[in-house]
């Protein structure tokens, strides 16, 4: 990896701002270390809530960062808290479009004006925080958008518009949520994506209002993406090329630089590769855990930073993994469970007690490496699906909302690495899990995530090049105005 474009007297200076969740803090904090690795200057951008997260998380020195990767915060909008959860989506979206331009204003104009720090000469930004466009503009700087869902999830987003304005979305009534709407509505108008279903596309296509904030929130974030200088995708090129083809026949140029964490770890400078981002704290003990475990023996749960689940729905996952006699590592977050504790039945924990072990988090990209891991029980969420094609897992998909469905849809049909939950019966998931673990079709499943990640590892080169390309004529390119 070549540090060329190191210039120690004024380097260029990059400001980069995630969307305030975990999902999308963790590839902006790779694209960060990435950049500042080819020697820019970062200034990273937290909302206060995530600030003090992390901080509690991981330590009262861990947002010192280092001389030229600096941390900063805004305020969100929202009110005041310090719950240790992720805040209620729907109103974070609207609170950061109305609320955080002005901070964002502020803090550029704060470090324009602080005499040791190099003038602001790029702002990479969230795809979901798209207000930043505004202030790039202002100062005549580039802008990439960084969009942290899959390609087919973005192409799905850009199509909103189109199935709005066909009036497939949103529904005539709530009976259009179970009656076979969905499943039967197929959408074939996209190209570069075959055969959707209308419950393939992103969750928020599920509503009956027409002033749904999800559903316009990503109609237009994702249609300003066309605004931006340079549009940058966590994925690579032979995974999702239907797709990658039909967005830049739409948008800016398109940069694909993923996995994004494969590159991270070329990094040879540790400090830089150990900046964490988690909000969580994570359990080290899992690792210990699965040394013990044979290869391929255990199934790994995690539905991510945001999914919620009933009381009911936890109780049936439980007793289908403890009925399917697999040894497990679920990873069971404190708010889990939609208003409530995230427990699991006394009777459960004492019949697994000796096959499964339950932390509320952990380094997952070091839990999917590692040999014991033989499938992953998942929400399909982006960084978690590219993670599991990275170290070659085989994966059983619950989507809960957003483009997880569409991610969901790909892996099983396209991509031949997954099974999708119908329904979340116990009965239903035992199957399923000794399905993944023995059955002749987790067998092709793990042949084909195998596939992939040799296919993973032969796309590092050219994300290397595509991130190359985007800082030589995007982030570095002279000013025109």
């Amino acid at each position: 990896m070549g540090n060329s474009l190191t210039v120690k007297t004024n380097p260029p200076h990059v400001v980069c701002i995630p969307y305030p969740a975990q999902g999308h803090v963790n590839p902006m904090t790779n694209l960060a270390k990435l950049l500042h690795h080819k020697g820019f200057y970062v200034t990273f951008v937290y909302t206060e809530f995530n600030y003090k997260r992390l901080l509690r998380s991981r330590g009262p020195n861990s947002l010192d960062g280092l001389p030229s990767f600096r941390f900063e915060s805004i305020p969100d909008g929202l009110p005041e808290s310090d719950a240790d959860a992720t805040q209620d989506i729907p109103s974070l979206c609207e609170s950061t479009s109305k609320n955080c331009l002005a901070p964002f204003r502020q803090l550029l104009s704060k470090l324009n004006s602080s005499p040791d720090i190099p003038p602001v000469s790029s702002i990479v930004s969230d795809g979901a925080m798209t207000f930043t466009l505004e202030a790039a503009r202002e100062l005549g700087v580039p802008e990439v958008v960084l969009w942290t869902t899959s390609a087919c999830g973005f192409l799905a987003y850009l199509n909103y518009r189109q199935l709005i304005e066909k009036g497939v979305t949103p529904l005539k009534d709530a009976s259009y949520m179970t009656n076979g709407y969905l499943e039967n509505t197929v959408i074939n108008s996209i190209p570069g994506m075959k055969d959707m279903r209308l419950r393939d596309f992103p969750s928020f296509v599920r509503t009956t209002d027409p002033d749904d904030i999800m559903l316009n929130f990503l109609d237009v974030e994702s249609q300003r993406a066309k605004q931006a200088s340079a549009v940058v995708l966590n994925t690579f090129d032979d995974l999702e090329k239907d797709v990658l083809d039909s967005l830049s026949s739409i948008l800016p140029p398109v940069y694909t630089v993923g996995p994004l964490a494969l590159l991270v770890n070329q990094i040879p400078d540790k400090n830089v590769r150990s900046i964490g981002s988690n909000l969580w704290k994570e359990d080290p003990y899992c690792l210990e855990w699965l040394n013990s475990k044979k290869p391929s023996s255990v199934v790994y749960v995690n539905f991510g930073s945001i999914t919620v689940m009933t009381s009911e729905q936890l109780v049936e996952f439980a007793w289908g993994l403890a009925n399917s006699q697999k040894t497990f590592l679920w990873i069971i977050r404190p708010d889990l469970v939609v208003g409530d504790a995230a427990i699991v039945p006394p009777e459960f924990v004492s019949e697994t007690k000796d096959r499964g072990l339950m932390p509320s988090w952990c380094p997952q990209e070091q839990v999917l490496g590692h040999p014991a891991i033989g499938g992953f029980l998942t929400h399909c969420g982006w960084n978690s699906t590219i993670e599991s094609i990275s170290c070659g897992v085989p994966v059983i998909c619950w989507p809960f909302f957003a483009e997880q469905q569409t991610n969901c849809r790909y892996c099983c049909r396209a991509w031949g690495i997954g099974m999708e939950i119908e329904n979340v019966e116990r009965g239903n998931i035992e199957r399923l899990v000794r399905k993944l673990m023995d059955g002749e079709k987790g067998k092709e499943m793990k042949k084909r995530a195998m596939e992939w990640k040799k296919s993973t590892e032969d796309s590092i080169a050219s994300s290397q090049l595509n991130l190359d390309k985007m800082i030589e004529q995007v982030l570095l390119a002279p000013r025109t105005n």
